[in-house]
């Protein structure tokens, strides 16, 4: 098969190779999926850069997670009616070396979630580490029914889903953004209330929700913790996945006196039922009419390397996918 991989960590155009590869087989439990697009992630981009400082996992790594394409060929114990079918795929380079930068992929039968017809392969690419964190994010500290989310970054991958996820639970959903290009995108995903993300936030919150915010799904939390402590109601909570810098400084006691819950996620460790009901959200969310991400850039396989560049240092709002 033609995939993408690298023995080492580092730039993208100094690691990254594309070549031919024997073809995966499933094991037992496992289905194999011919890949058609593949979604390229922040965190595929670190991985291969070694930002969090875990080194090479295995001597030679496929990239990226996220996947869609059809199952063409299963492991045992999996039934064979599934031969045919539309996927998309998640956890694929999740503690294994193969992702999804490739022409096939293997995951458990349990990661390949049906696609509808009607959703477009570019859209199933993008949902598997943004949609599950998002799911998680929303859902971290119970219902959120009747209450008031604030998605602090609402215009990224895992901050349209989690606007979408929150409207479609019966949120009132206020979502940040940091341009005006990235507003259009979040009012479809959803968001009853667009605001942008500067010196007069708390202000602009408080003027919606005066009493509090119940829940913040937040992008950047060492730089946003000191303002979600002032807009979140007594009793609020805080789910975040993401930080601009690793060791923030945290309001201790203004978080006390509110009593504040606060969750930090990683999707690759979520429960199984977790990232199974987040899948099936996802989908009903299509199917009840939500058109997905925006997309940036459509990039061939054998350019790759400018996928991962294109992720590193965006030039357009939306996503980046890598077709096959």
């Amino acid at each position: 098969m033609r995939a993408a991989w690298y023995e080492m960590q580092g730039p993208a155009r100094d690691v990254l190779t594309v070549g031919t590869m024997p073809d995966p087989q499933p094991g037992q439990g496992e289905v194999r999926v011919r890949i058609s697009v593949s979604g390229v992630n922040p965190g595929d981009v670190k991985k291969r850069q070694n930002a969090f400082g875990y080194g090479m996992p295995d001597p030679r790594v496929i990239p990226h997670s996220d996947g869609a394409g059809h199952i063409d060929r299963v492991g045992e114990a999996v039934s064979s009616e599934l031969l045919g079918s539309r996927v998309w795929c998640y956890g694929a380079q999740s503690y294994r070396p193969f992702g999804t930068a490739a022409e096939y992929t293997v995951v458990p039968i349990a990661q390949a979630v049906a696609l509808a017809d009607d959703v477009a392969f570019e859209q199933g690419a993008c949902l598997g580490i943004p949609g599950i964190t998002a799911y998680q994010a929303v859902y971290a500290a119970g219902p959120v029914d009747g209450r008031t989310v604030l998605v602090q970054g609402g215009a990224g991958a895992v901050g349209v889903c989690a606007v979408q996820l929150a409207r479609r639970a019966g949120a009132v959903v206020i979502a940040t953004v940091r341009t005006p290009a990235d507003e259009s995108s979040v009012r479809r995903a959803g968001a009853h209330h667009v605001l942008r993300a500067d010196a007069d936030i708390v202000d602009r919150v408080r003027a919606i929700a005066p009493t509090g915010v119940d829940h913040i799904v937040d992008v950047a939390f060492g730089a946003n913790v000191v303002n979600d402590v002032e807009l979140l109601a007594p009793g609020g909570s805080i789910a975040t996945y993401a930080t601009d810098r690793d060791q923030p400084a945290i309001p201790f006691w203004p978080l006390a006196f509110k009593n504040v819950r606060m969750f930090f996620l990683g999707s690759d460790d979520f429960p199984s039922e977790v990232k199974r009901r987040a899948a099936q959200a996802l989908n009903e969310a299509f199917a009840f009419g939500w058109d997905g991400f925006e997309i940036a850039e459509r990039i061939s396989l054998s350019d790759i390397a400018r996928a991962h560049e294109h992720v590193e240092s965006p030039t357009r709002p939306g996503r980046v996918v890598v077709v096959l």
